[in-house]
């Protein structure tokens, strides 16, 4: 997945995680400091529903506007998807 958050935050002419953390006050949610910061510096290890809801308000996008799928392989730099590990058979039973 692509994290656009400060492509997105641009548009709606926030510049930096303190404004984005005023945005979020602004429409009813504190979140910490470091929460913001985290958002901000690059994609997060998760997000909650809510939370992605209440930067879609803050900032007056979509999910989808903040979160981009990518094609297998893009996310990590190498164009194609990772090869596919080999299957072995499995055994027969014994009669």
């Amino acid at each position: 997945m692509r994290w656009n958050l400060r492509w997105v935050a641009a548009n709606a002419d926030v510049w930096r995680a303190s404004d984005l953390r005023a945005a979020c006050q602004a429409v009813g949610y504190s979140p910490s400091v470091s929460k913001v910061a985290s958002w901000w510096n690059g994609p997060p290890t998760s997000v909650r529903l809510d939370e992605l809801d209440m930067i879609c308000t803050a900032l007056n996008c979509r999910i989808a506007d903040l979160l981009e799928a990518e094609p297998p392989g893009e996310a990590d730099g190498t164009g194609s998807a990772p090869p596919r590990a080999a299957m072995t058979p499995r055994p027969s039973p014994p009669d």
